[in-house]
């Protein structure tokens, strides 16, 4: 049986595979959580992977023409530009097709702010 990290970098290949520039999107996303969350584990769930520290607090899942940045209790973020989509009673998500799009959409508040909301003993990590 493949441990999480195995799992990860064989979702990884996929990705890589399929569409390199995606690829590159989830890198980016990957090294904003590390930057973020220092102490964040990644498992790969509902085919994507997923980010928890004490809880788990985002996930990214790559789709055929973008990246999707999941947060689970999106409903909780603060969002005055209104970057978030979804309209579901809880989460919300933030689509990307270009590495350039994370300082756009701001990747680095709303996981800031995901983590902080998850894992309140962690903040500022």
């Amino acid at each position: 049986m493949k441990n999480s990290a195995d799992r990860v970098a064989a979702l990884l290949d996929d990705i890589r595979t399929l569409d390199p520039a995606l690829y590159d999107v989830v890198q980016a996303v990957r090294a904003t959580v590390r930057e973020v969350a220092a102490d964040a584990t990644e498992g790969v769930m509902y085919g994507g992977i997923m980010f928890a520290a004490d809880k788990h607090f985002c996930g990214v899942f790559a789709y055929k023409e973008h990246v999707s940045l999941e947060f689970g209790k999106g409903c909780d973020l603060d969002d005055p530009l209104r970057l978030l989509e979804g309209s579901g009673k809880l989460r919300r998500h933030l689509k990307l097709r270009s590495a350039a799009e994370l300082q756009e959409k701001r990747v680095r508040d709303y996981v800031t702010q995901a983590y902080s909301n998850a894992n309140p003993a962690g903040a500022g990590a």
